[in-house]
C-alpha cells in the first residue's frame, strides 16, 4: 500500500498535498482499494465555500457509494473533470491523475490536525 510521506491525510481517508495556497484532495490508495472499481465521481460543489468534515461529493464504486469529505475547510475552486469520463484514474493512480478537487483554505492551520504518513498507516494498519 502506497503512503506517500509529503501528504497529509484525513480518518475519511482523504489525502491533502499543498501547492502553494491550494490544496489539492484526493481519496488514499487504502480507500481505492477498498471501493474497488470506481465508476462515478460526483462532485456538485464547486465554487462553494464548505468546512471540515462537510460532504463534498460521492464516489461510485461497482458495488457501493461513498461520500466524500472535506479534509480541511475552504472554497472549492477546481474539479478534476477528466473523472467524468476516466474515473478509473483514482484507481490507477490515486495521488496523480486522480486528484478530486482543490481548495483555497480558509484556515492553512487545520493541516495540523490531519495524520501524516506514519499515522495514516498505523490507521489503516
Amino acid at each position: 500500500m502506497n503512503i506517500p510521506e509529503d501528504l497529509r491525510y484525513s480518518k475519511e481517508h482523504e489525502w491533502v498535498r499543498i501547492e502553494g495556497d491550494t490544496a489539492v484532495i484526493g481519496i488514499s490508495d487504502f480507500a481505492q482499494g477498498e471501493l474497488g472499481d470506481i465508476v462515478f465521481v460526483e462532485v456538485e460543489t464547486e465554487g462553494e465555500t464548505m468546512g471540515k468534515d462537510e460532504v463534498f461529493g460521492s464516489i461510485e464504486a461497482v458495488k457501493t457509494v461513498s461520500d466524500l469529505f472535506m479534509p480541511v475547510g475552504g472554497e472549492i475552486i477546481a474539479f478534476n473533470e477528466e473523472l467524468e469520463s476516466d474515473p478509473e484514474k483514482i484507481n490507477s493512480d490515486p495521488y496523480g491523475e486522480g486528484w478530486i478537487i482543490k481548495v483555497r483554505m480558509d484556515d492553512p492551520s487545520a493541516l495540523d490536525e490531519l495524520m501524516d504518513a506514519s499515522a495514516y498507516g498505523e490507521l489503516v494498519g
